[in-house]
């Protein structure tokens, strides 16, 4: 973590976030983590939030999927829509969208 490296120099808020190229109000934020709970406290974390409804391999397949073009997949024009999109994932890895269907 350069970041921490930089702050136990005593290197400036706006010095470190010139050196990792942050911006530095993000800097400030890094400074009062470290300051609070050391490097420790500045490690990753899983991310938070809803699981993906979508595995790699879904991920893949559904990429590959789209690369072929929207005609590939029986629509008109070769023209991708979030609905569109949403009827490939779903034929594709059978998990439903509903969040990508037009709001009515």
């Amino acid at each position: 973590m350069r970041a921490v490296e930089l702050f136990e120099q005593g290197r400036s808020t706006s010095e470190v976030a010139r050196m990792v190229g942050m911006h530095a109000e993000s800097v400030r934020r890094w400074k009062r983590l470290w300051e609070q709970g050391g490097a420790q406290a500045l490690r990753r974390r899983p991310a938070t939030g809803r699981p993906p409804k979508l595995d790699d391999a879904q991920v893949e397949a559904v990429r590959v999927a789209l690369e072929q073009g929207a005609q590939a997949h029986g629509f008109e024009a070769d023209l991708w829509t979030l609905e569109r999109a949403g009827v490939v994932v779903e034929r594709v890895t059978g998990v439903s969208c509903p969040e990508f269907r037009r709001v009515r």
